[in-house]
């Protein structure tokens, strides 16, 4: 049954169901908060450069000479650079996009009194810094002239996750810069087509249109496509007639740039192996950072760096903007270097206009997303990465800990199975943020965590199910044979073996003395009878089944005498031999003084019996003018209202007891051995209305009822067969005063 809920939790698992992925999701969060009250190491050399409401509000006003809107010109941004590597930043990282160029945009005047364009002014100051890391993203890549002029572009796409929580991001993406002529074809409305759903198709690329149309264009095995099924015929003489329609560039993700340049990464030779769930880097001096990577390249941001965190070296873009018109003017004397040697990123802090870019990550509801970069760029020079363990191996965890909870769940009683599964529950979500805020190891929890409470549950259910299962058999087994009380004993023990133990009991056997001889007595009377009136034989026969309906009437009635009284004094009645009832004391349920008890079961026996002849011997003359009655209409009279007696034997010992037999036919719980032998011996030895027990059985009277025992009279030892040395035995007086 464990087994087939477990494969149930491993195949939803398997689904990747949204609704479990958001739960995990958030027990991630969780973990990202509590491991920021832990120390951990973080890189120092990280900054932020805010476009703040406030820089806005400066930069329209005039006070920096020049006095531009929300919308600022790319000279805004050159003269942010300048002064940034003026104060020698490592590297500036702009999560600024920048779109097509703007010759609309003011020209800027130089020290020359010449003037140039805005965007050629912010291209040159890239240059000149040669550290400028520019936002890219696949809808759009900077202009050409920016691209040139700049270190590296980096990947600012931003994927939440279904909740809409940013935790994880891309290491790379694959940038396709295609042709010219496929471009120009794409802004052409006439053909409507878009490049980023092209496909290729046996050495053709298909281009979907808008109007549900194809364009297809050959290519050979290096994509090289004809240019004369673009331009035709206009192809000048002696040029190339073939052109690569596209090539593909990896673009890496911005906080792995930034993380780059202070580690001298190389990310031209990084080896990528997302098969294997890697991406390793090489830097200087034999540094090696390994990104753990899912199949598609993602991998989660260690969120350490909030953008308030004081380690964050943070300024607005206008001190800059200042520090830059000061240091043109001449005036250094008071200028500071806050970024030499930083890694700086620059971003949106601004609320309330286009520029807000702000969402939820594992630490807020509500933040700077520009923070991804430098918290990506920590984890990189740090060498801290968060790791989800494999699918394969959450799988075996979820099958480990379901066993583990199976195997707790049955051995153990209900409430301790809950109680310890709920321990295992707290131990290992506890383990789960242990590994997290020690080492980032991401245990996933809601499946796991599921399947111990799933596997629980159901057992319990089951277990329930079949306990009461259990209980209706064990009462069908035992009512018959056992008191109610012992029967409410057993249903309720906390530990019952009925298959088989070895244990101290006390042995009763009682037989009914004179049974046989009055059966036989009135056997004879009934033949007697029959030959002197010959009647037919249907009617002999039915005469003879009233006959033996009436002598087993009378043996039922002494033995449900002796079985009440058994019952009374907490005994298990195990089986009717013949005119013999045997019992026992002390199993299934524990009794400390079942040698007592069996004891005052005998007497008690004895007692009900020679109350029972009393009352049978003062129905006699009634019987008798019954039977003459019955003589004189031709009936055969009934039996004799006889007096019979009871022999009782007891012993006390180890013994074998359990169920005997089949649920499949009979069962009988029963006990065997040489202590059962030795009481049957002592019954046999009995005689008539006595109960003789053995040495055994009388030490135990002793150490429970000094007072019984002291009315107990040894007699002659016992010689019985299979035992070397006679058997102490002693009679138990019954009577009462009044019956002597």
């Amino acid at each position: 049954m464990a087994v087939a809920i477990l494969l149930c939790v491993c195949v939803v698992r398997l689904l990747r169901l949204d609704f479990f992925e958001r739960l995990e999701g958030v027990t991630y969060d969780l973990r990202a908060r509590t491991a920021l009250h832990f120390p951990a190491p973080v890189a120092t050399n990280l900054a932020f450069v805010a476009i703040e409401d406030s820089s806005i509000a400066t930069v329209q006003s005039g006070r920096l000479g020049y006095r531009y809107g929300l919308k600022w010109p790319r000279q805004v941004y050159g003269r942010l650079v300048e002064e940034l590597a003026a104060e020698g930043a490592k590297a500036v990282a702009f999560d600024v996009q920048f779109g097509e160029l703007r010759p609309d945009h003011p020209l800027v005047q130089m020290a020359d009194k010449s003037y140039i364009d805005s965007d050629v002014f912010f291209a040159l100051q890239c240059r000149l810094a040669s550290n400028v890391i520019l936002a890219a993203t696949p809808d759009l890549i900077p202009p050409e002239l920016f691209v040139t002029n700049v270190l590296a572009l980096g990947d600012i796409t931003t994927e939440k996750d279904s909740d809409g929580v940013l935790r994880h991001t891309r290491a790379f993406r694959i940038y396709r810069h295609w042709h010219p002529l496929f471009r120009e074809l794409e802004a052409d409305p006439e053909y409507g087509v878009d490049l980023r759903k092209a496909s290729i198709e046996a050495n053709q690329i298909i281009l979907p249109q808008a109007n549900g149309g194809k364009i297809k264009v050959s290519i050979d095995a290096e994509t090289n496509f004809e240019l004369a099924d673009f331009v035709g015929d206009k192809l000048p003489p002696g040029a190339p007639t073939k052109a690569r329609a596209f090539t593909d560039e990896r673009i890496w993700h911005m906080g792995i740039v930034l993380a780059a340049q202070e580690l001298g990464i190389d990310l031209t030779h990084a080896d990528v192996d997302l098969p294997n769930g890697r991406i390793t880097l090489y830097g200087t001096n034999g540094l090696v950072r390994v990104i753990p990577v899912d199949a598609d390249g993602y991998f989660y941001v260690d969120w350490r760096l909030r953008p308030n965190d004081p380690r964050l070296t943070s300024a607005p873009v206008e001190n800059l903007l200042w520090q830059d018109k000061e240091r043109l003017l001449g005036e250094t004397n008071d200028l500071s270097d806050t970024f030499r040697d930083k890694l700086v990123v620059v971003g949106s802090a601004a609320q309330g206009n286009d520029l807000t870019d702000r969402g939820a990550t594992p630490l807020e509801n509500d933040t700077l997303l520009v923070s991804k970069h430098w918290n990506v760029a920590n984890s990189i020079i740090t060498g801290r990465f968060v790791s989800r363990i494999s699918l394969n191996s959450e799988l075996a965890l979820i099958v480990f800990l379901g066993a583990l909870t199976a195997f707790l769940t049955w051995q153990l009683r209900v409430d301790a199975a809950s109680s310890a599964v709920f321990l295992l529950v707290l131990a290992y979500v506890a383990a789960g943020f242990w590994v997290f805020v020690g080492s980032l190891v991401w245990l996933p929890l809601v499946f796991p965590v599921a399947g111990i409470l799933v596997v629980h549950l159901s057992l319990v259910t089951y277990r329930v199910a079949f306990e009461e299962r259990e209980q209706r058999r064990v009462k069908s087994v035992f009512s018959k044979i056992v008191s109610p009380d012992v029967v409410n004993e057993l249903l309720g023990a906390k530990k019952l073996s009925l298959g088989g133990a070895r244990c101290e009991v006390t042995v009763f056997f009682a037989d009914i003395r004179g049974f046989t001889a009055m059966t036989d007595e009135t056997q004879e009377r009934v033949a007697d009878f029959m030959r002197k009136h010959r009647w037919d034989t249907a009617t002999e026969e039915a005469y003879f089944d009233e006959s033996a309906r009436e002598i087993l009437n009378t043996v039922n009635l002494y033995l449900s005498v002796v079985a009440d009284a058994v019952k009374k004094n907490g005994g298990t009645l195990d089986k009717y031999i013949g005119d013999c009832v045997m019992a026992f004391w002390g199993a299934p349920t524990p009794n400390e003084k079942h040698a007592l008890a069996c004891v005052r079961a005998a007497v008690d026996t004895q007692r009900a019996v020679h109350e029972l002849n009393q009352k049978r011997l003062a129905d006699g003359p009634t019987r008798e003018a019954e039977n003459r009655m019955r003589i004189s209409a031709g009936l055969p009279p009934l039996p004799e209202l006889t007096a019979l007696q009871l022999g009782t034997g007891i012993n006390t010992g180890l013994v074998t007891v359990g169920l005997m037999g089949s649920d499949a036919h009979i069962l009988n719980y029963t006990v065997f051995g040489r202590e059962v032998n030795v009481a049957s011996r002592l019954e046999n030895f009995s005689g008539s209305g006595r109960i003789i027990i053995s040495d055994t059985t009388y030490k135990c009277l002793r150490r429970d009822d000094p007072a019984l025992a002291a009315t107990c009279i040894e007699m002659f030892p016992v010689t019985i067969k299979g035992i070397r040395t006679a058997v102490r035995v002693y009679e138990v007086p019954w009577q009462n005063p009044e019956t002597r």
